[in-house]
């Protein structure tokens, strides 16, 4: 394992955004991280897994660990399940795909989201009406401080909407190295109930789907909507989904009767953030190398050499107008760096 020096993170962050490390390593299993971890117990350390989920706008002055893990298997089985382990370092779209190849059922709403598997019970992510938490079983990951290594059920997670754990109480504490999945080998539970998969699915004159054309639905509706990363730099979603109290949005709604929403509870509605943006004007706007997506305002970019302060500057005026104009803080749900 070479520790490398000034290394650059171009290609490291779905952005794309030039930003270099002072020192970097790979590791590929778990024997190596705890070397790395035990002999560099001083250093400031940043852990890197797939680099979708953050934007630099500066150099990291630390020792990146590159989390490079991969390996996939059955852990045990009965006739309606399975348990499926995934190291972290191993493409959450092409672990999607494989569980789909088996027939393993729960992950198919969630294909073609950026990043590795390391990552998902982080932010909980989440599509089309699904969650990490809905299929996740439990996590190992070291303690930095100590390298014990520590499995997380999903009550220990903390899920939340975007939130777990380890954005909260253990943030910056572990490393996580592989994830459990609980998924179905039959009576899958095929959600389509999000207006865009069924939409889509009747395009094709699909009317009893199976996990693959499911998979399928959400793949070709993402790739309309969301640029390729390798082609556009991007993060994917740059913000959440507002929340708020119902009695709140009442108040916003009678002013804004178009609004769209979405109930979650008896006493709160989500608020798509991406209509906001777009009807603040946002969408497909463009400032210099940093702008908003043409097909998706929930989604910045990098038109090519956007730094990322550049980009962090436009995230900015966008939850300052939407502030301004509808009275509603948006967050954003990608990691600032």
């Amino acid at each position: 394992m070479e520790i490398l020096h000034n290394f650059s993170l171009k290609n490291y962050n779905t952005f794309g955004i030039e930003a270099k490390a002072n020192q970097f390593v790979a590791v590929h299993n778990v024997t190596e991280l705890r070397t790395i971890l035990e002999e560099n117990k001083s250093q400031r350390k940043f852990i890197l897994g797939g680099g979708s989920n953050m934007l630099l706008t500066k150099d990291i002055v630390a020792l990146v660990i590159h989390v490079d893990l991969k390996g996939k298997k059955i852990i045990k089985e009965n006739e309606d399940f399975v348990w499926v382990e995934s190291q972290a370092g191993e493409n959450w779209h092409e672990f999607v795909l494989w569980t789909i190849d088996q027939n393993f059922g729960g992950l198919e709403n969630m294909s073609l989201i950026p990043g590795n598997v390391g990552t998902t019970p982080v932010q909980n992510i989440g599509a089309y009406g699904t969650e990490i938490k809905d299929t996740f079983d439990s996590c190992e990951a070291i303690k930095i401080e100590n390298q014990e290594i520590k499995t997380f059920t999903k009550n220990e997670c903390h899920f939340g909407y975007r939130e777990s754990i380890f954005k909260n109480e253990a943030k910056d504490q572990y490393i996580i190295t592989s994830v459990v999945f609980k998924l179905t080998k039959r009576h899958h539970k095929i959600n389509i109930s999000y207006g865009d998969i069924s939409g889509e699915l009747a395009k094709n004159n699909i009317t009893n789907p199976s996990l693959k054309e499911v998979s399928n639905a959400v793949i070709a509706i993402r790739k309309s909507k969301l640029p390729d990363p390798k082609e556009l730099g991007n993060s994917g979603s740059f913000f959440k989904n507002p929340i708020l109290l119902k009695t709140d949005f009442d108040k916003i709604h009678q002013k804004f009767p178009q609004m769209k929403f979405y109930d979650i509870s008896e006493t709160e509605v989500k608020v798509p953030a991406g209509w906001l943006i777009e009807q603040a004007g946002f969408k497909g706007k463009r400032f210099g190398d940093a702008g908003i997506h043409k097909n998706q305002a929930l989604v910045l970019v990098n038109y090519g050499n956007a730094t990322g302060k550049e980009i962090l500057d436009v995230s900015k005026k966008i939850q300052d107008t939407i502030y301004k104009s509808f009275g509603i803080h948006i967050e954003a749900e990608v990691n600032v760096i």
